[in-house]
């Protein structure tokens, strides 16, 4: 399974450790993924998604129907 959210599209980053001797290593920036249910009340069903915790946030703000339709508009979904 990728690593990416479901909603917002967020993916891992590029990046580098640097030593105290200044010498780079290439490493990933990962985002805080997890895996949650979602209860749509208009289908009546339950709904497993992989989402960011700034998704989480923005669901438990505005709503998970809102956020997905908003997400689909955008063309994330």
């Amino acid at each position: 399974m990728s690593r990416v959210c479901d909603l917002t599209g967020k993916g891992a980053m590029n990046g580098y450790n640097v030593s105290n001797s200044n010498v780079k290593t290439k490493r990933k920036f990962y985002p805080n993924l997890q895996t949650k249910r979602f209860f749509i009340p208009e289908e009546n069903r339950w709904i497993t998604l992989k989402v960011s915790t700034s998704a989480i946030k923005t669901i438990n703000k505005n709503g998970i129907t809102a956020v997905i339709n908003k997400f689909i508009k955008k063309g994330y979904v």
